[in-house]
């Protein structure tokens, strides 16, 4: 079994997300042409990464930088960062790559709306993971915090590329997403061009399972939805393992240990104890974002992708925003699928959660409750490095 394609291994031709697993290699290595070119009349993408410079965009910057499908990227980042962005930029360019990459950096005091018109117009996609980590902060300093960095990035990208998706990679993201979303609305804009990135859950679901079965972890499309288990007082991700062919088999106690380890992670993932113990995702949320990214650009290129995200959506009945399988085409989000047949057990999980999310969700909306979008000064100076 040294092949990896799905027939050898017993794994029906489509798995439960409606991917084809197929002939060899089918499915395994990257997408084809039809997602490398950008929209009709334009020669790729232009790609924002906000918080360049942090652990989680600095290898980021490089997935999208080799990234046929991106034509400019722009790293944005304080000019106070070490490296600062326009080390970055320099530093991309010795590797040969053909997109075109651009340093911005800000003062403290400056505000992206007022300095980042040159950064972000024209941009189809803005993936922002700046922002401050738990380190044991509670639920409610974390959302201020991070609400207002989230809102730096959102209210700029809302004056200058409203047609861009964002991804927030960001912590309450429960709560940030809907926040971001409900001052979009507000401002009479898409809601939906708010995805909260959820990705990295999906790939350590996929690998918990590969290693308990042996199969190869290329074959596996194990969904997880609900939300993102990124700070202390939240559970929410739900991998539904029930879903994949070969995941269905694990025995129950096993997924039921794995459905911990993934919410464990998750919280790692975001630093909540995770600047004392030295553990945190970079290059594994750096990819999982690329990943995410990957999917919204070939959609714009017509070749519609799924993904998994957090975003405003009536996938799952009591709760207005959800995590689940997203096809992105040439519009941005698409479809939002249903969350589809589960196991008991797993239906047992997603009550419990969905009442987590409930009260995430309105603090969010709390906080979109008491501010509004800046339009910006027209005459503040565009700032480049």
């Amino acid at each position: 079994k040294g092949c990896m394609c799905g027939r050898c291994w017993g794994v029906p031709a489509v798995s439960a997300m409606g991917n084809k697993v197929g002939g060899c290699l089918e499915g395994v290595t990257g997408s084809g042409a039809k997602g490398r070119a950008g929209k009709p009349g334009k020669k790729g993408f232009k790609v924002c990464v906000c918080g360049g410079s942090t652990k989680i965009g600095k290898p980021l910057c490089l997935l999208l930088a080799l990234d046929p499908r991106v034509a400019e990227l722009c790293i944005q980042d304080l000019a106070i960062t070490m490296p600062p962005p326009d080390v970055l930029a320099e530093d991309l360019q010795h590797v040969g790559i053909r997109c075109k990459v651009k340093p911005y950096a800000l003062e403290a005091i400056q505000r992206p709306v007022d300095h980042l018109r040159e950064c972000l117009t024209d941009c189809d996609l803005v993936i922002a993971c700046a922002g401050w980590p738990n380190n044991g902060r509670t639920h409610s300093d974390i959302l201020k915090l991070n609400g207002s960095v989230a809102k730096n990035v959102v209210e700029a990208c809302a004056l200058y590329c409203p047609a861009a998706i964002v991804g927030l990679i960001m912590n309450p993201l429960n709560s940030l997403v809907p926040a971001m979303a409900k001052l979009y609305e507000k401002s009479g804009l898409d809601p939906l061009k708010i995805c909260g990135i959820t990705t990295l859950d999906v790939l350590r679901a996929n690998k918990f399972a590969a290693e308990e079965t042996g199969v190869p972890v290329e074959l596996f499309r194990v969904p997880v939805a609900g939300g993102h288990s990124g700070h202390t007082n939240s559970a929410s991700s739900l991998p539904l393992f029930s879903q994949d062919p070969v995941a269905a088999r694990i025995p129950e106690a096993r997924r039921a240990a794995f459905l911990q380890s993934v919410q464990e992670l998750s919280a790692e993932s975001s630093g909540t104890g995770a600047s004392s113990r030295g553990k945190g995702a970079m290059l594994s949320q750096a990819y999982a974002a690329w990943r995410f990214g990957k999917a919204v650009l070939s959609g714009l290129a017509g070749e519609k992708t799924d993904e998994f995200c957090f975003l405003k959506s009536d996938a799952c009945p009591g709760v207005s925003f959800f995590a689940s399988k997203v096809t992105f085409g040439p519009a941005g989000v698409e479809k939002i699928h249903p969350i589809g047949k589960i196991s008991s057990a797993e239906q047992a999980t997603l009550e419990r959660i969905k009442a987590e999310l409930v009260q995430d969700i309105q603090d969010g909306f709390d906080y979109a409750e008491k501010t509004e979008l800046s339009g910006g000064t027209p005459t503040s100076p565009v700032s480049k490095v």
